[in-house]
């Protein structure tokens, strides 16, 4: 994710979240999903499936008026339920199964008491009506996030806690689901979210765009933004390639789209094939921003990508979207493996060796801050994007690499794709398996580079 625009490409493991255990019949599903870093994210008692969110916003007066289809399924027995949004938006009315349901609020979470209970195992339907002026959240480590007002819109970053800003859901990582994205807007602006834009409709000077994002997805990797952009359709390679850019970028986006094609054929060379129905990308000009974010199939960027940001924010689509870590802690899953995959992408290009990248990055002294955070676990929320989880995650990796060989490595992250897409998995089940595809003993290697804070030796 979140790939900070200054950030240079250059204690014991946790046990995995406990799932969630089935309460008695007519219990309350859980606040939260148990993950330490942020404790009331997600929910306990049901798993969304599918989120149909009809939006209308005015980027004049910044109202948003909402309402949020879900389809899930009770995983207990639950007289109520959460969902997670922000106080801030006013909700006129919640039905389960289109019946009304008492709801109440409490900080960020709607409390939901359906007229009936809800039996383990039953599917059901909630559907909220909601309005406000959406605004951005603060981060532990300081940046926006969430709905991100611009002079013509939004950018709309939501990892890792922003999604709760504009719909309600189940907002932890590990409840994946399918998204349609319906939203109008005034028809001098264009509306820009996940996956297929299946048809635009205009009427009365405002537009409605509607998307279908069909793989699953971690609500943290949604996107709607909305500006005055240039939208182009088109297939490189033979995958569809959507791309939205603000006027100020439209000059020097031109061949935006073809640098797509060559990294992304690399990429499937080494890491499987492409994981989902369509690519491409959202340019915005919100240079106060500061990161890019790696939005599912359409990454989103402040201003025009270099290859090093434009590599890395693709490489997610694999490591973080298609496969996404079970709890926060394991966010090096991501990054570092998207950080590797910008060393590959310049060494591919010839613009930086990899090992130079390597170098560079344990050239650090011993007592510098760098070496005092593990990547496996970087201690709090406020430490989770921060340059070791990125760059000392990618030496991992090539510490890995150099260690079972390259037949072995890219053997081990092609199944680390296959065994886990469209799900979660943890640092355990990385180590898991790559001891079992090289054969070799590899805990010490990983304890030294991921676990244990210091400088390793090599």
């Amino acid at each position: 994710m979140k790939r900070l625009l200054a950030l240079t490409a250059s204690a014991a493991l946790a046990l995995p979240i406990a799932p969630a255990v089935a309460g008695s019949p007519g219990s309350p599903g859980a606040q939260g999903a148990g993950d330490p870093y942020f404790p009331a994210q997600g929910n306990g008692g049901y798993d969304a499936r599918h989120y149909d969110l009809a939006l209308d916003y005015d980027p004049g007066t910044h109202v948003l008026k909402g309402t949020a289809t879900i389809s899930a399924r009770g995983t207990q027995t639950l007289s109520r339920f959460n969902l997670d949004l922000v106080k801030t938006l006013a909700v006129e009315s919640v039905t389960v199964d289109g019946a009304a349901a008492r709801f109440t609020r409490k900080d960020d979470e709607l409390v939901v008491t359906p007229a009936a209970e809800i039996a383990k195992g039953k599917p059901f339907t909630v559907a909220v009506r909601y309005s406000g002026k959406p605004t951005s959240i603060i981060d532990a480590d300081g940046s926006k996030e969430g709905w991100i007002r611009t002079p013509d819109g939004v950018f709309n970053a939501n990892e890792p806690d922003g999604a709760k800003t504009w719909f309600p859901g189940n907002h932890h990582i590990t409840d994946k689901a399918g998204f349609r994205f319906a939203v109008t807007v005034p028809s001098d602006r264009v509306a820009v979210a996940n996956g297929e834009l299946v048809s635009q409709r205009a009427a009365m000077g405002r537009t409605t765009y509607v998307w279908a994002a069909k793989e699953p997805m971690a609500s943290y990797l949604t996107t709607v933004s909305i500006g005055d952009f240039k939208l182009t359709d088109t297939k490189v390679g033979g995958l569809r390639t959507i791309v939205a850019v603000d006027p100020a970028h439209a000059a020097a986006a031109k061949r935006l789209t073809q640098r797509h094609g060559p990294i992304l054929a690399y990429f499937s060379e080494l890491f499987g094939p492409y994981p989902f129905s369509t690519t491409g990308a959202i340019v915005d000009d919100a240079p106060s921003v500061g990161y890019a974010l790696e939005s599912q199939t359409r990454p989103i960027y402040p201003n025009l990508p270099d290859d090093v940001l434009l590599s890395h924010e693709l490489a997610h689509q694999w490591f973080g979207d298609a496969v996404t870590p079970e709890r926060w802690k394991d966010i090096w899953l991501n990054e570092g493996f998207a950080t590797y995959a910008e060393w590959l992408w310049a060494d591919k290009r010839g613009s930086t060796r990899l090992s130079s990248a390597f170098a560079s990055a344990y050239a650090k002294p011993a007592g510098d801050a760098f070496w005092k955070t593990p990547p496996a676990d970087p201690g709090t929320a406020k430490e989770l994007f921060e340059a070791p989880v990125y760059s000392r995650g990618a030496m991992t990796l090539h510490v890995l690499r150099k260690k079972v060989g390259d037949k072995a490595f890219f053997t081990i992250l092609r199944t680390w794709v296959a065994d886990h897409k469209y799900g979660n998995a943890t640092t355990a089940d990385f180590i898991a398996l790559s001891k079992k595809i090289s054969g070799k003993p590899l805990d010490a290697l990983f304890d030294a580079w991921l676990v244990k804070p210091g400088k390793p030796a090599l």
